[in-house]
């Protein structure tokens, strides 16, 4: 039973020296000729740093023949950096003599770029395809446009410098400014190399974190007559406006017609009124003796002789004019 604990209590202490000593790794920088000391590994474990990201980037530098210190790649990685990309990017950019220190390619990494892929897009420009863009001429003729942008990577401009989005937000507002401006979409489509060099004259890198190096229109397509159809809706407007304006005359003449048709009843409503208290009016004048009865037959005259004449006006009236249709 004691041999037994002894030899577990062995073979725990092999795998915490093995685990805080990684010899293996000690001896693959050994001999590449990154040496590192036993004891700046086993500090590596004590500060929860996994020796092997540190030491394997380390290995590739020295042997890119690029002096990279331990230390520095530690700290970087404490700040949260990828220590292997940044290694990575300096050996591409080493032997693509481009200038990139580590201080310069750290930073990039802990800004949030890939700086391995800026040191590639660097040597290989990258092509960059915009979405379609839609303008509209000065003949009121829709044109779409879709272009490509090849862009390189400023090294000294990723720290600060603006996206992608950028570039293809600046293009497409070039691309739109520049059909606004043509006299006609037919010019547009003969030379739509004017539009790849207006817009590039116009410095649209500026503060971002690539070079434009070309702008091409690889399409352009016409859409629909945005001029014509604006004046049909205006048109339209037109036309429902003064409809409304007829509709509110209409009804306020239906109004005024009502009203005087109210009015009208009014009065009929009046005179009804008035002529039923006639007869009691002549009743009373009767037995008050204010009338008499020949006053009475004279006034039944009056009235008679009122309604012939007005009887034979109308029969006037009418021959008339039936006489004037047979001449006519």
């Amino acid at each position: 039973m004691g041999l037994s604990a002894l030899a577990l209590l062995v073979l725990v202490g092999l795998a915490i020296l093995s685990y805080f000593v990684p010899l293996g790794l000690w001896i693959a920088a050994f001999s590449s000729g990154a040496s590192v000391s036993i004891f700046t590994l086993i500090a590596m474990r004590l500060r929860r740093v996994p020796p092997s990201m540190i030491v394997k980037p380390r290995i590739s530098a020295v042997k890119a023949g690029l002096n990279v210190t331990v230390d520095e790649l530690e700290a970087h990685f404490l700040a949260g950096g990828n220590v292997a990309r940044v290694v990575n990017a300096l050996i591409s950019a080493d032997k693509a003599n481009i200038k990139l220190s580590f201080t310069q390619a750290t930073a990039i990494d802990l800004a949030g770029r890939d700086v391995l892929e800026a040191v590639q897009m660097s040597v290989n420009p990258k092509v960059i395809t915009t979405p379609k863009v839609a303008a509209v001429a000065k003949d009121g003729i829709q044109l779409t446009a879709l272009s490509r942008v090849t862009v390189r990577a400023d090294i000294d401009r990723l720290v600060g410098g603006a996206g992608e989005e950028t570039i293809i937000a600046r293009v497409g507002e070039g691309i739109v400014s520049t059909i606004g401006s043509s006299d006609s979409h037919k010019s547009v489509l003969e030379n739509p190399d004017a539009i790849s060099k207006t817009v590039l004259a116009k410095g649209l890198d500026a503060g971002t974190a690539f070079e434009i190096l070309s702008i091409d229109i690889a399409d352009v397509d016409v859409g629909a007559n945005i001029g014509a159809k604006l004046q049909t809706e205006q048109a339209e407007a037109d036309k429902q406006i003064a409809q409304a304006k007829a509709e509110g005359r209409r009804a306020m003449a239906v109004a005024q017609e009502q009203e005087m048709k109210a009015r009208v009843h009014e009065m009929r409503a009046k005179v009804v009124e008035a002529e039923a208290e006639v007869p009691l009016a002549m009743a009373q004048a009767f037995r008050d003796g204010n009338l008499g009865v020949m006053d009475y037959y004279n006034m039944k005259n009056v009235v008679s002789d009122t309604k012939m004449r007005d009887a034979i006006s109308r029969s006037a009236d009418s021959e008339d004019e039936g006489s004037g249709g047979d001449e006519t």
